[in-house]
């Protein structure tokens, strides 16, 4: 864990967001992707990259659902550029990304006219969702719960539009 946070740490961020905005041009030039965008999901270090790339890239990235992951300390990515709906799911003990800083955010994003909801899940800890559960924090109810509204959202978005 202290190796990955490490790692975690010493990622450009940008630089990180411009390689995922290669993957989004494809995305969006494959006769498989239906409406006009795309919808961004990401777990830690993936989450928190999910703000990034929606800074980044508003022209198509439609949708972003961070889990337990989101910006923090002086690299912040410019919130005014998000155009997509933010539907965040957080955890209630999370040493890595705090619920306190979650609910900051959340509010920076409404402040710049974001559509945002990050979602604090009563009893979690970090990496709740992860099938794996390295860290003995897995909540199967949940997954069962959050996915379903994840899918509906990426639909009705994606199509809206």
């Amino acid at each position: 864990m202290d190796r990955a946070g490490a790692l975690m740490a010493a990622l450009p961020m940008d630089r990180a967001a411009e390689d995922m905005s290669g993957a989004v041009d494809h995305l969006a030039s494959l006769d498989s992707t239906t409406g006009d965008g795309v919808a961004v999901i990401g777990f830690c270090m993936g989450g928190m990259l999910t703000f990034v790339l929606a800074s980044l890239r508003p022209d198509l990235v439609r949708v972003v659902v961070p889990f337990y992951g989101f910006p923090s300390g002086d690299d912040q990515p410019d919130y005014s550029r998000i155009s997509a709906v933010v539907r965040g799911h957080m955890a209630e003990h999370d040493d890595f990304f705090p619920p306190d800083g979650a609910a900051a955010l959340e509010a920076r994003l409404r402040e710049v006219g974001v559509d945002a909801e990050l979602r604090v899940h009563a009893g979690t800890g970090h990496a709740f969702m992860a099938p794996h559960d390295a860290l003995g924090t897995r909540r199967s109810d949940l997954a069962e719960e959050i996915w379903p509204e994840v899918h509906s959202l990426i639909r009705a978005t994606l199509t809206e539009r």
